[in-house]
């Protein structure tokens, strides 16, 4: 899995920023944007305006993988771990 970095500058609610992403997420934001029918600058500015985290990158990694997860919970049918499973005997 490419882990590299990138850069972009996107303005947010009229204000020019630069936001450092995985290409994983960059590609993410657009097709959440896409499904919803926005630009990918009006899905940013949602999402800085609700964030929680400091920083903005945070928050959209965190936007994104709630996004993911809640599409499993609801169109797969399945339950969405809510907590982590437990370790196997013998692991630490």
């Amino acid at each position: 899995m490419d882990t590299t970095i990138f850069k972009r500058s996107v303005v947010i609610s009229g204000h020019r920023t630069s936001i450092s992403l995985e290409n994983a997420f960059w590609t993410a934001l657009h097709e959440i944007a896409v499904s919803q029918r926005r630009t990918r600058s009006d899905l940013l500015a949602d999402i800085a305006a609700r964030r929680q985290a400091p920083n903005l990158s945070s928050a959209i990694r965190v936007f994104v993988l709630q996004f993911y997860r809640e599409r499993v919970g609801h169109e797969g049918g399945e339950r969405v771990l809510t907590t982590s499973p437990p370790l196997a005997s013998g692991m630490t």
